[in-house]
């Protein structure tokens, strides 16, 4: 076994990991619109696929909780198929989620996120967890620490969903959610009133992303590659490796 994931383990065999393992992983994603050209279970996918590659490195200190597939994602309900969770019921997931383990012994969480809809509320409960239950809980986006494969790889000024960036980790992680045929650059609504309130601008609110984006990407998706993703996603990987390590050291 090169990592332990709690989905295809069985309970004698989680027996045996507990007896070395800090910290419990668990993916958070989101069921959401990502245009024309990637399965809208891609948030929860790719934070899986990261989540067990993190686990990898990380053996035999860490194991994979099942992913959350569901995030916060009223922004998207416009778009068909999209399935939204309010704020407190991904709280709520979480909490019995990290009850539950902490029961089995286990004390630090990470929860590491595929959708940057999910931040927020991720926030929120990483303070209120860490008090409430006395635990240890941390957040991590799971590709956010890849600033030199993002300067190399993405030259959109907007960018960040079912984009360059996404489809490429996409490519190296999950090919299987990218529709390669149908990839669109985001056919972007100028002069919206989302362009002042978008990170970044002085005052930031609420809009939906069709109000933004036709066909609901932005940045361009046909400029996506394997390498990009590679790069991205192992640059990622190494940076969360350390950081998850300084947590785990005695």
């Amino acid at each position: 076994m090169s990592a332990y994931i709690l989905a295809d383990m069985t309970w004698p065999e989680v027996k045996t990991a507990l007896e070395t393992v800090q910290m419990a992983i668990i993916p958070v994603g989101a069921h959401e619109q990502h245009g024309p050209h990637m399965a809208e279970s891609c948030d929860g996918v790719l934070a899986e696929a990261m989540s067990k590659k993190l686990a990898e490195r990380l053996y035999p200190h860490v194991v994979v909780a099942p992913t959350i597939s569901m995030g916060i994602s009223p922004h998207h309900m416009n778009f068909p198929g999209t399935i939204t969770l309010r704020p407190e019921t991904l709280i709520g997931i979480l909490r019995d989620m990290v009850t539950s383990l902490k029961q089995h012994g286990i004390t630090k969480f990470l929860f590491l996120n595929g959708h940057g809809g999910n931040q927020p509320t991720l926030s929120v409960a990483t303070t209120t967890l860490t008090q409430e239950l006395g635990v240890e809980c941390y957040q991590a986006k799971t590709t956010a620490s890849a600033k030199v494969a993002f300067k190399k790889h993405v030259h959109s000024q907007l960018f960040g969903h079912s984009c360059e960036r996404e489809v490429s980790e996409a490519l190296y992680l999950a090919p299987h959610i990218v529709r390669e045929d149908l990839l669109e650059k985001g056919d972007i609504i100028e002069g919206g009133r989302w362009e002042n309130l978008r990170p970044g601008q002085p005052i930031q609110g609420f809009y939906t992303y069709d109000e933004m984006t036709r066909n609901g990407c932005i940045g361009d998706a046909t400029q996506a590659s394997l390498q990009a993703g590679e790069d991205i996603v192992e640059e990622a990987l190494e940076s969360l490796t350390v950081a998850v390590k300084e947590i785990l050291a005695p």
